[in-house]
């Protein structure tokens, strides 16, 4: 018989508020192991004493088998005393000690697992048609902590007491409730409430069915969720889905529409194998997928759209609601346009009243607001277009360590930040445009409460190279204040070092990095926005760029696509063109002036953007003239484009400044010119346009690989969210023997510039 033996392990990772500490009792009680567990600040420790040919297969179980939502990302093991003891026990959770640092992870939020689903429906449960309903295996997590260990005291559970019956199941360590700190039932927990628009409770003995019938109705209802407040509406009743869109001061952008199960989301979007996996995962992000002919929605919800944004139930309050209504729902963020979204009850009652006629609404703070994530697939795995619910906080692991803890800040729109720290990155969740003052204070709040949360506070500060944005503002202010040195990042560059971070890249790989979107400022003061650069984290040179044409009006080009038409012909020595004539006379008033500014340089800065390159192809064509949202032309262009055709349009590259190239955008805008004028159809010109920005691009990377002796290609930046010519520069690339690197853990857009300029700052040596 072996030799008994006393090892204390530590396990690091997401292990707090998963039942780890459940399964590592029986799995050390199975094993005949004696000694103890706990939650301290690093994670989880154990004590465990037995035979140690047993231990070491507890140690491996710990990796291999733990919990569905935890994450284990290091084990370390160390010799302690055998003292005899021959039973387990779960010790209470210790704090740490002064100067000891936390490095505790906090799980995001994850959606109601089968077994609550069960009791949910069940009327012999307890929990039957209760709302709140959770356990060690799902349930709210990020958005209701406050501070760590992850104990109910530090959540915003800490004013509700347990009842008998839910603290016997917290305290039992073989029940799936153990430890679970959101534990609850109806006897106990946080209760709903149907209120009219300003506040006052309005009789109801079940508030789901009530709030179901006012749906039913044609009503517009707010409902408090999990990390903020949505507004609801019949998303088959087309004046319901109108009188949002039109109190919500949101012209076009689609709505996600909330299914009640995949059977319902199948009858309105084609689920394949991968989109079924998102759909019905832990996760449970918006997935954009493409819309069934037919799809009983109403047509506002996505006007023009060939997409749907669809999901599914994540908390057993919307798993009920939508089952009581029988019919899908619009679910988009309690705002206003363009404000953060609404967490907090009186401000929500004070934002919203306006908005909703009804609001449906529960006692349980939220501490922390978060959007729900966007998704779409692209070659089987998730390819994110907003990273927020579900997936924050969990930290990306790096390659490499940031030696010294690093703050970048990232960028004015689609705005998070990341704080990265060793070989973790946490990258906040989506947190939207800086320009509003409401989501400022937002992103000021939320950085303070990650440096308490991972007790991780910078020595380093990243921000992108524009002087005039408000992230940028805010290092340079936080740096003055506390003597922290700043390292600016340039925004396209930030974009390649994201997807290399992305890719789990070490600090010296180089690639050819093809950074296209809308607006980044680059170090020649232009506007850059169609890049071909050599890159790794360390450093980048701009070897090739789209050609550059005036914006007339500077930002006001930007909400009027046409503009960007106008400056194209008139690049491309075609603005008296018969293609141009419907364009000119749906502004014959501007025409001249606009074409006078872009030719005098007067308010018309040069950009390279291939952002502004789609405007104009899809203002050219009559598709969008002005924007109410960012993006909105070249999205509308992408789903105008015919996918049967694979026709394409010549384009060339020509010599720049310096060794850089010029691919030359104006080659694609006088073919789509042409064959405007020769009467062919919108949604050919659409798909030729798209195939030879596509060879385009691979004409570019032929020229920087022959240059550099590179044959790896990262793809990133904003444009790269259509999927359409993702799959076409991908395909083409690798048919040319490159590899290719895309995004699938952070967007490909400006969400996910944070980590790029953290991958960078972290890159560089400090003294």
């Amino acid at each position: 018989m072996s030799h008994r033996i006393r090892t204390l392990v530590r396990v690091e990772g997401i292990v707090q508020g998963v039942g780890f500490r459940p399964f590592v009792y029986s799995l050390a009680t199975g094993l005949g192991l004696s000694g103890l567990v706990g939650n301290d600040t690093e994670g989880v420790f154990a004590e465990v004493e037995g035979a140690p040919e047993t231990i070491e297969a507890f140690v491996r179980a710990l990796a291999t088998d733990a919990p569905p939502l935890a994450s284990v990302e290091r084990i370390a093991t160390s010799p302690l005393p055998p003292d005899g003891s021959t039973t387990f026990a779960i010790a209470p959770s210790q704090a740490g000690g002064p100067g000891r640092r936390s490095r505790t992870l906090i799980s995001p939020d994850m959606a109601t697992c089968a077994d609550c689903l069960a009791e949910l429906s069940d009327p012999a449960s307890r929990r039957y048609r209760y709302a709140f309903t959770n356990c060690t295996n799902c349930g709210p997590r990020f958005t209701i902590v406050a501070g760590i260990p992850y104990d109910r005291p530090l959540t915003t559970m800490a004013g509700f007491a347990m009842c008998a019956a839910c603290a016997r199941e917290y305290h039992d360590p073989a029940d799936r409730r153990f430890h679970a700190q959101p534990v609850c039932c109806p006897a106990c927990g946080p209760r709903l409430r149907l209120t009219d628009r300003d506040g006052t409770e309005l009789p109801a003995a079940d508030p789901i069915h009530e709030a179901a019938k006012l749906l039913a109705g044609g009503m517009v209802l707010a409902v408090k969720g999990l990390g903020g407040y949505h507004l609801s509406a019949d998303a088959t009743c087309e004046p319901a889905v109108a009188a949002l869109r039109a109190r919500k001061h949101r012209e076009d952008k689609p709505f996600a529409v909330l299914a009640a199960d995949l059977d319902q989301a199948s009858s309105l979007v084609s689920v394949d194998e991968v989109a079924a996996g998102l759909l019905t995962g832990p996760r449970r992000p918006i997935v954009l997928l493409p819309a069934r002919p037919g799809a009983p929605v109403a047509p506002s919800v996505a006007p023009g759209n060939r997409y749907l944004g669809v999901l599914l139930p994540y908390t057993p309050l919307h798993h009920l609601l939508v089952r009581e209504a029988a019919f899908p729902l619009v679910l988009t963020s309690g705002n206003v346009s363009d404000e953060p979204i609404c967490y907090e009850d009186e401000e929500a009652v004070g934002r919203l009243a306006g908005i909703a006629d009804a609001f449906l609404v529960h006692d349980r703070p939220i501490y922390i607001r978060a959007d729900d994530s966007v998704v779409r697939s692209f070659r089987g795995l998730a390819y994110p277009v907003r990273r927020a619910r579900g997936y924050a906080p969990e930290p990306l692991r790096l390659a490499f360590s940031a030696d010294r803890p690093v703050l970048a800040c990232g960028a004015e729109l689609k705005s998070t930040f990341c704080l990265a720290s060793g070989g973790r990155a946490f990258v906040s969740p989506h947190i939207g445009d800086l320009e509003n003052l409401e989501t400022l204070v937002s992103y000021r709040q939320l950085i303070e409460h990650y440096g308490r949360l991972f007790d991780t506070y910078p020595a380093v500060l990243a921000h992108d190279l524009h002087p005039d944005y408000l992230s940028t503002g805010y290092a340079r202010q936080r740096a003055a204040e506390q003597g922290l040195p700043l390292t600016g990042v340039q925004h396209h560059h930030a974009h390649i070092a994201s997807c290399l971070a992305d890719n789990g890249a070490g600090r010296d790989e180089r690639v050819i990095g093809v950074a296209f979107d809308g607006t980044g400022y680059g170090t020649d003061g232009t506007i850059w926005g169609g890049e071909f650069l050599t890159a790794s984290l360390t450093g980048f040179e701009r070897t090739g760029h789209l050609g550059t044409v005036p914006m007339p009006g500077g930002a006001a080009a930007i909400r009027q696509p046409w503009r960007m038409a106008a400056a194209y012909l008139d690049a491309a020595a075609l603005a008296a063109s018969p293609a141009g004539s419907g364009l000119r006379s749906r502004h014959e008033d501007q025409w001249a002036a606009v074409l006078a500014m872009a030719r005098r340089g007067i308010n018309a800065p040069l950009t390279s953007s291939a952002g502004r390159l789609f405007d104009a192809v899809a203002a050219l064509l009559g598709v969008r003239d002005t924007v109410s949202y960012e993006g909105q032309a070249a999205a509308e262009l992408e789903q105008l484009a015919d996918p049967g055709h694979d026709g394409w349009y010549p384009a060339h590259l020509g010599h720049g400044e310096g060794a850089a190239f010029v691919a030359r955008g104006t080659d694609l805008i006088a073919a789509a010119a042409a064959d405007l004028a020769a009467g062919v159809a919108g949604p050919v010109i659409a798909a030729r346009f798209h195939h030879g920005l596509a060879r385009l691009i691979v004409a570019g990377c032929d020229l920087v690989r022959d240059r550099a002796g590179l044959g790896t290609v990262a793809l990133s930046g904003g444009v790269f969210q259509n999927v359409l010519l993702l799959t076409e520069v991908t395909g083409r690339l690798e048919a040319a023997g490159f590899t290719v690197l895309t995004h699938t853990r952070v967007p490909c857009n400006d969400g996910g510039i944070s980590l790029g300029q953290a991958a960078v700052a972290a890159s560089q040596s400090y003294h």
